[in-house]
Order: structure tokens, then C-alpha cells, then sequence
């Protein structure tokens, strides 16, 4: 491939075409449908599936095809199938659908109106997932426009990845046969540790989420007649809590969350904390004075990728603080995520924390721990020799630098579950979210060259899995 002839026809691509539909993608508040139960009514998700499909029908690639699936109920799925001009088959993924706005947004952005601002598209969705269907097709459309071989490709862009990907493994059985058994996936909704190199994903944490309910009083009462005959609800979630996690150092204590950490992965990690070094404590916004757990690296790095944590993102039952009188409260809710060891049993994990969380409730009170959902994470296969080579080959000859490689802290439930499916299936499990990107909070943005750099080396991927089937 002519990586300067590639990285040319990408930026003029990106520039003359992929952004403006991005930023017209920004507009619409496609939320997950978790986060907008009514989305059906809303038609947003509609008008995004839309609006990506129209741009794939554009492109000038060969006996494509591209379709909106919609069944009922379900979420659309956006499907592209591109026939190969070389053997084997390689899955493509993304997804369209975003998180809600949140707080925080900087002057001059906010989540729902894109800008454009010393390479960076502001807005939500842009990197967190929707450039993945752009590059994917570009990607594509570079080897035809080289006259590189590559395998039939199929794309799937979902639109429930940020609701715990339900509808997917319904359509991915339905649509069993045109998928085939691929050779090949490639997914686009991954981190970075830098904007210098390509970043392969080895691992992702699973994640277990669930409503922790305590009712002390059937209504509010006066703090000055209630407080010391009544337990405070807010205590007594304080000493439940203390159950599962360490309140000085974060320490989960539930042994079913934790797991041992392979050899490899301790290498690789180490090996990505000597690249990055300040980095990795320098993409979290701490304001000042603040310090993280530790400033070791190394041991950051596990804590995000293979080491059990717990947040609470959450509650209910506590006032603003303008309507927040001298009140006892009668109940408090905490929504809480627990982050999970790639290789650890979800269920049996969320089985674990209900039991610590409701046995022996203080003073009697009604606690439950409702789990919403417990997703599986996935730790990768032993990479093929071909793949590390083409990965490498193909970062330094856009970025200048070797390839590296690092766990995600995050959850994608569609690759644990192509994983189980196709055992022998190789994963270029990679995307822009790298320093300050802020996937999920204010700010997100897709770092523009980057993504471009990437789409090129997707495309070497591709073609060289094409080689490999051949070989």
C-alpha cells in the first residue's frame, strides 16, 4: 500500500466529507435508549441511522451494500456488506447510538452543537462511536482505490452499545449467515493511551451495575426529634459499602472480583506505562492539590484494566440543596458500578455483592441491591504472528512509532460476545478515545488526525488479513 497516497486521499476525505456529516451526526440527540426510554417516538435514532447510511451509499466501492435493519421494538442496526476481492471475511463494528449530555461543558461547547477547534470536533457522539462507519468504508475504499485485495467485509453499527448492547445478539444470530465465520474484527470503539501510535486493545473489564436501596422510615421526620432514635440512612449506606470496598484505599473485599493478571498482560502493561509514563495520570482532569491512588504507573494501569473497582454514579432520595430542610430521610438509593477483571464471571460476581449488600441489614432496615446488568469482560486471544506485523508496520509508517498494547477499563459487550462465538477469530480492537477525549463526560472530542492515521491503518490490516487467508 502507498501510505502517502492513503494518508492524502483520507485527510481530503475527511475534510470534503467525513466531517460534515459528523458534525451533522453531533445535532441529533440520538441518547441510548437507557438514557431516552422514548427514543422510538423521538425519531432520533432513526434520523442517525439515516444519516449514516446515506453517506455509506455515496461511497464508490464495488457491489455495496447498505442496509437499516428494524425489527419491532428493537433498536435499528445499520448493516454494510462490501464483497472481497480476496477470501475470508472480516466484521467491522460501531455503533450510533450516544450517552446523555451531562454536566461541565466548557464556553463555547456543548454536546449537541459541534465545533471545530485546533483539530478536535467537540461534540457528543464524534468519537464515542460515531466515526467508527466512516472510517470502516474509507478504510475499504482506500484498497480499491490501490487495487489491494481484501476480504468480503461486513459492518455492523449498532444502537444500544451504551445501553449494554441488548439488541445485538439478537440480530447478530438472525444475520448468522450473512456474517459468516470471520477471520478478521475490527472494532473502532476503543481507547488510546497517546495520539503518537497505533493502540491495540488486549483486554476490557467487565461490568456489573445495581441500584442499592436502603429504607429506614416511611416518611421524613425532623432531624431535631428523629436524629439519635433513628439511624441515618446515609450511615448505615456508609457501613454497607465498607462490605465490599476498602473506604482508605479503594480495595474491593469481595473475593469473587478479583482474578490473576497474565504474565503478558503485566508485561504489556509495563511496557505501555514506560511509553507513557505522566500521561497516564495527566488525562484525568484532577483539579488542583488532588492526587491520584498512586504514582506509580505501572500499578495505575493495572488498576484500570485488570484490577475490580467500585463508583457510585448516582442517587436518589437526597434534595438539592436548596430544598434540603432539617429532614431525617427516609430512604436513599446509590446507583453503583462495579468495574470487573476481564476473565471474571459476571453473574457470579453480582450474586456475591447481593449477598454482602442485604444479609444482616443495620438496624433493620430494608435493603436490596437490585442488579441492573452484569456484562462479561473479555480478555484477548494470542495474537497471530501476521497481525502483530501488519499493526506494527502499519504504525510506523503513519505515526512514526511501534504499536502498543493495553487493556481498556471499559466495557464493549459485543466483543465478548464474538469472542465465545468465534474462538479462533483474530481482534484489532482499537479507536480515538485517548488523552482528554472524555468519552461519556463534557468535553468529548475526536482528535481529527488521529483518526485519520487510524482509518490508514485499518486499512493495512485489512489487506494483509486478506494476504494471510490467502497463505
Amino acid at each position: 500500500m502507498d501510505f502517502s497516497v492513503a494518508l492524502k486521499q483520507t485527510a481530503e476525505t475527511f475534510s470534503s466529507s467525513i466531517i460534515p456529516r459528523l458534525c451533522d451526526y453531533i445535532r441529533i440527540p440520538n441518547k441510548s435508549p437507557d438514557f431516552d426510554p422514548d427514543w422510538q417516538a423521538h425519531g432520533h435514532m432513526d434520523r442517525a441511522a439515516e444519516l449514516m447510511a446515506s453517506w455509506c451509499r455515496e461511497q464508490k466501492i464495488k457491489g455495496l451494500k447498505v442496509e437499516i435493519i428494524r425489527e419491532g421494538t428493537r433498536t435499528p442496526l445499520l448493516l454494510c456488506e462490501i464483497p472481497g476481492t480476496g477470501p475470508g471475511t472480516a466484521l467491522m463494528y460501531g455503533h450510533m447510538d450516544k450517552q446523555p449530555e451531562f454536566t461541565g461543558w466548557a464556553e463555547g461547547l456543548s454536546p449537541w452543537e459541534p465545533v471545530l477547534r485546533d483539530g478536535r470536533l467537540y461534540g457528543r457522539g464524534g468519537a464515542d462511536d460515531g466515526y467508527a462507519v466512516f472510517s470502516s468504508l474509507t478504510a475499504i475504499r482506500l484498497l480499491h482505490e490501490q487495487g489491494i485485495p481484501h476480504a468480503r467485509c461486513v459492518v455492523l453499527i449498532e444502537a444500544c452499545e451504551e445501553s449494554g448492547s441488548y439488541d445485538l445478539p439478537h440480530y447478530v444470530e438472525a444475520l448468522a449467515d450473512r456474517i459468516g465465520t470471520p477471520g478478521l474484527v475490527v472494532c473502532l470503539d476503543a481507547e488510546c493511551g497517546n495520539y503518537d501510535q497505533l493502540w491495540c486493545t488486549t483486554s476490557l473489564r467487565g461490568n456489573l451495575v445495581g441500584t442499592l436501596s436502603i429504607e429506614v422510615l416511611t416518611e421524613g421526620v425532623h432531624s431535631g426529634a428523629g436524629s439519635g432514635v433513628a439511624p441515618s440512612v446515609f450511615r448505615i449506606a456508609r457501613t454497607l459499602l465498607a462490605r465490599v470496598e476498602n473506604d482508605v484505599t479503594g480495595d474491593l473485599l469481595v473475593d469473587e472480583m478479583h482474578a490473576d493478571i497474565p504474565a503478558a498482560r503485566l508485561s504489556q502493561a509495563r511496557a505501555a506505562a514506560g511509553v507513557l509514563g505522566s500521561q497516564v495520570v495527566g488525562r484525568i482532569p484532577f483539579v488542583p492539590g488532588a492526587r491520584p491512588l498512586t504514582d506509580a504507573p505501572y500499578e495505575l494501569i493495572l488498576n484500570t484494566t485488570w484490577r475490580p473497582t467500585l463508583s457510585v454514579t448516582g442517587a436518589g432520595g437526597l434534595p438539592t440543596l436548596q430544598n434540603a430542610g432539617n429532614v431525617l430521610l427516609p430512604r436513599l438509593d446509590l446507583k453503583l458500578s462495579f468495574r470487573l477483571p476481564p476473565t471474571n464471571d459476571a453473574a457470579i460476581a453480582a450474586a456475591a455483592v447481593k449477598k454482602l449488600l442485604e444479609y444482616d441489614p443495620p438496624y433493620g432496615a430494608r435493603v436490596s441491591f437490585d442488579v441492573g446488568s452484569s456484562l462479561a469482560g473479555w480478555n484477548a486471544p494470542a495474537l497471530a504472528p501476521w497481525l502483530e506485523r501488519s499493526m506494527r508496520e502499519a504504525s510506523n509508517a503513519t505515526f512514526g512509532h511501534d504499536t502498543m498494547y493495553l487493556g481498556t477499563g471499559g466495557s464493549i459487550p459485543f466483543i465478548g460476545m464474538l469472542g465465545e462465538r468465534f474462538p479462533n477469530t483474530q481482534f484489532l480492537v482499537t479507536g480515538v478515545l485517548g488523552p482528554h477525549a472524555n468519552a461519556h463526560g463534557p468535553n468529548e472530542f475526536l482528535h481529527l488526525d488521529y483518526a485519520q492515521n487510524l482509518t490508514v491503518c485499518v486499512a493495512k490490516v485489512l489487506a494483509d488479513h486478506s494476504l494471510q487467508t490467502v497463505g
